[in-house]
């Protein structure tokens, strides 16, 4: 007898959306989902920067003379990432049980919190301590936007909604080194400038908290969780609205996965089941590489123009400048981020960083610095935005925030040790041995990706 055909309604939502042209009810949905990636990006943005100025305070200490014996702009690095790892690895997955807007909005408010709350502290141990509790809001938060991202996007504009997020949230990095700028060495109210670049984000909370409540549940999550009448609501209204601003009719939906499903395909996906465990795995080893070559450079890029003989001051003030290129690099790839393959993304831009990084420990003047370091930021944001969309492809719905989650923890845990790593290693060989290192990861980070990632771009989710 033959197995009838019901049409797969998750599958249904899935189309529906992929459909949908680009509008502004779509990007609208998108600048919330990035106003609230912006206060993470400012908050890990600060490790670079909090580090020398707690120095210069009489906080953190140089060299070896820090926690336990240990370089204290180390420890700071590291409580940042232990943080992220644990938020990424143990509560991720508890977006694919409850929903991606409360993980969103929950996340959001702890690591606002638990950031202001450092900024009232006056001791290493107490600001690693608050720092590590920041990061585990920070970890969950960053899993559950891309997953966000790539679920409301449809299939034809899910690469330059990355862009044009990734855009938006790396403003907050210039933002953090132009405040350290205009702060940091000032008193204001009777309160220490470093302190004010803590409170910062509890601003920003409050004002994300109050347009949350524009923003939808995921219909693709609520279809992969049995809730179609809930998920078709929110496609129908969105579907309106679109309607209505383009003020053309809705192209026809084209659905995929209606064909009978056999009673052995109809359990549960889990992450190390063909094929997501080799995707698993890729994904591990790729995030332990790029790990020392994205926070390799950006995280100790005032240390390195220190290493380099530049003061403090001049230090934060050519990084500032660098930093200006992270929300203008995603503008030059908007028209390329859905026709070149998503691999390819990662691969030129890790080829890219390794290159221009050797070049960056070659320079003696502050032109060049800043030429070449903005030159590594460009890349490593090519990197960054491909790997973001690519990694939140490449699991179901159902499962997709606790796989990315899992394998997304490994850059945090990597970014732990390799902050000693690079500290060791600028002891001991210098700039030019810290940019070498980089460059022999970013080496393969492009052979891992380029011969076993799968292709991506321009395909539906569910078929992916």
């Amino acid at each position: 007898m033959d197995m009838p055909v019901m049409p797969d309604r998750s599958a249904s939502i899935g189309a529906r959306l992929d459909r949908l042209p680009s509008a502004h009810p779509i990007w609208v949905l998108l600048l919330i989902l990035s106003l609230g990636a912006f206060f993470e990006i400012y908050d890990i943005s600060l490790t670079p920067i909090m580090s020398p100025i707690l120095v210069k305070a009489g906080l953190f200490h140089e060299g070896a003379k820090g926690l336990f014996g240990m370089s204290d702009l180390a420890s700071f690095a590291a409580a940042t990432f232990a943080g992220l790892w644990l938020g990424t690895i143990g509560f991720s997955a508890i977006a694919d049980r409850i929903g991606r807007r409360p993980i969103f909005a929950v996340s959001l408010l702890w690591y606002a919190l638990a950031t202001l709350i450092m900024g009232f502290q006056s001791d290493a141990m107490s600001i690693d301590l608050w720092r590590f509790v920041a990061g585990i809001g920070v970890g969950v938060q960053m899993v559950a936007t891309d997953c966000y991202i790539s679920e409301l996007m449809p299939k034809a504009i899910r690469g330059r909604g990355f862009v044009v997020s990734n855009g938006l949230q790396f403003t907050a990095i210039p933002i953090a080194a132009i405040l350290s700028v205009l702060v940091a060495h000032h008193t204001v109210f009777g309160i220490s400038g470093w302190r004010w670049l803590a409170f910062f984000p509890a601003i920003g909370a409050v004002f994300v908290w109050i347009v949350l409540k524009r923003l939808p549940e995921s219909p693709r999550w609520l279809a992969s969780r049995g809730r179609y009448d809930e998920a078709e609501n929110i496609t129908s209204a969105l579907e309106a609205r679109v309607a209505t601003a383009t003020r053309c009719p809705l192209p026809a939906p084209t659905v995929t996965g209606s064909a009978p499903v056999p009673a052995e395909h109809t359990k549960l996906p889990r992450m190390l089941d063909p094929p997501y465990r080799n995707r698993m795995i890729m994904l591990i080893l790729f995030h332990i590489l790029q790990t020392i070559g994205f926070y390799g450079f950006s995280n100790w890029l005032p240390t390195l123009l220190v290493a380099q003989g530049v003061n403090l001051k001049d230090s934060l003030a050519y990084s500032a400048i660098i930093a200006l290129s992270y929300p203008v690099a995603p503008l030059l790839f908007i028209t390329i981020a859905d026709k070149i393959e998503r691999k390819w993304l990662i691969v030129v831009g890790a080829l890219g960083v390794a290159v221009c990084g050797l070049l960056f420990a070659r320079q003696s003047t502050p032109m060049m610095w800043i030429v070449f370091g903005a030159l590594v930021t460009v890349f490593n944001t090519l990197m960054s935005i491909g790997y973001h969309i690519y990694q939140s492809e490449l699991f179901p719905t159902r499962i997709r925030a606790g796989a990315v989650g899992a394998a997304y923890s490994f850059s945090r845990l990597s970014a732990i040790f390799s902050g000693y790593l690079i500290a060791y290693t600028l002891q001991i060989s210098g700039v030019i041995g810290v940019l070498s290192l980089i460059t022999c990861a970013m080496i393969g980070v492009a052979l891992l990706i380029g011969l076993a990632g799968p292709q991506t771009t321009g395909r539906t989710l569910e078929e992916i």
